[in-house]
């Protein structure tokens, strides 16, 4: 069976020469292809977690960031032809090769965040912190 792949030329050299761990932030540069046919170059800009299999061929690494929100996460091939390149912006020094409690932390962060807010919430236009301080001063007259 014959199949006509085009595989896209990688520098193999210039990714193994690639030092980064996981807590560095890096920029992705991924190619896509539109409708007409055209490729167009997409930067996923993230949290490196984990970096599996090292150099070798196999090998892979794990980018998280927060968009709008919600946490995303994406598995890229050290060695795929859909990435143009990898920018490596910020080192980091970290304890720990794979970071996947971050996701816990980040989750913990945002409910910390929600249940702090919550004395904020508008009724009929009045905070509720407003609402408080009259019930207050009602009981104490």
């Amino acid at each position: 069976m014959k199949t006509n792949i085009k595989l896209a030329k990688v520098n193999v050299e210039e990714r193994k020469a690639l030092d980064f761990s996981s807590g560095d932030t890096v920029r992705v540069w991924n190619k896509l292809k539109d409708k007409d046919g055209k490729v167009r170059l997409q930067a996923f800009e993230g949290l490196v977690l984990a970096r599996k299999h090292g150099t070798a061929v196999e090998g892979t690494f794990t980018v998280r960031k927060i968009a709008s929100g919600v946490g995303v996460e994406k598995i890229y091939p050290l060695y795929s032809g859909n990435i143009d390149k990898i920018e490596i912006v910020r080192r980091a020094k970290t304890r720990r090769s794979k970071l996947y409690y971050v996701r816990d932390k980040a989750l913990r962060d945002v409910r910390r965040k929600l249940k702090a807010d919550t004395r904020f919430v508008k009724k009929d236009g009045i905070t509720t912190a407003e609402l408080k301080d009259e019930v207050v001063e009602e009981v104490s007259e």
